[in-house]
């Protein structure tokens, strides 16, 4: 407890999913959280849970598409309490089935970019000014996608998206290092979240699960904890890391699955 105590953290995106997690975490650990987002009546509904809880939170409206909209996001939040610590940028356009590279239009290219990369770009830009001002700088956490790690059939916009973002992540965490702003980069697995589990079918996460090397999937505060650990002071020493939470899916060769379902070690 009290890991992010005195700190003020804003977790763009947080009215649902992977975000609460982040946000009800932070407000455990004695964050002051902006849970922001579109949907005003979700997020006043994350506000009140984290209150319930006894930690201090407020919620902001905040387009990711919309530039004046981050800007008025940061303004605010430094008016109510002074300073801006923490930043997690986790709000996004998640189009997993977004299609192929002939299936796409500019206009899909460029709307899952408008929200994915461009978004990210601009809370970046309109945070470090504020982080700038504090004696110990800040810590910028991206939330990321295992869509970038590797080719896949489809979520081709998304995956280029996410792939700027981790290099964003490096790119940021060198040019503001020696001002004491980190920047990290989570790249969550497959997580099932109370919004999403009833439209996630069996059968893919059985795929997910037979190739995952844990015995199970993710949940939002799996991603949460290890945001809590890269906000704190503990992460010191740690930027410019894109870190994968994704139960061990990504560390093995594609085939261990099915050689597993042979009951064999190799071919």
């Amino acid at each position: 407890m009290n890991r992010l105590k005195d700190k003020v953290a804003v977790v763009t995106g947080s009215t649902s999913g992977i975000g609460i997690g982040i946000a009800r975490l932070f407000a455990k650990e004695g964050a002051k959280v902006v849970v922001c987002g579109r949907r005003q009546e979700k997020g006043q509904a994350v506000v009140d849970k984290i209150v319930d809880e006894g930690g201090e939170a407020f919620y902001h409206f905040m387009d990711i598409t919309q530039l004046d909209s981050i800007e008025k996001l940061f303004a605010d939040t430094v008016e109510k309490y002074g300073k801006i610590d923490i930043l997690v940028n986790n709000a996004a356009n998640v189009a997993l089935k977004d299609g192929r590279v002939d299936e796409l239009t500019s206009e899909m290219w460029d709307n899952i970019f408008q929200s994915d990369m461009r978004g990210t770009f601009y809370t970046t830009k309109t945070v470090l000014p504020y982080l700038q001002k504090n004696e110990k700088g800040g810590s910028i956490i991206n939330i990321g996608s295992m869509a970038s790690f590797s080719g896949d059939l489809s979520s081709t916009a998304y995956a280029c998206a996410k792939a700027g973002v981790d290099k964003l992540t490096q790119y940021t965490a060198l040019q503001y290092g020696k001002q004491n702003i980190r920047c990290n980069c989570v790249r969550p697995g497959l997580i099932v979240t109370p919004e999403n589990d009833a439209h996630v079918p069996q059968v893919l996460k059985d795929i997910f699960t037979s190739n995952i090397m844990v015995n199970r999937y993710g949940c939002p505060e799996d991603i949460g904890y290890m945001c809590v650990y890269l906000a704190s002071d503990e992460s010191e020493y740690v930027t410019g890391q894109i870190v994968n939470v994704d139960g061990g899916l990504n560390s093995h060769i594609s085939t261990v699955a099915q050689f597993r379902q042979l009951n064999s070690r190799t071919w």
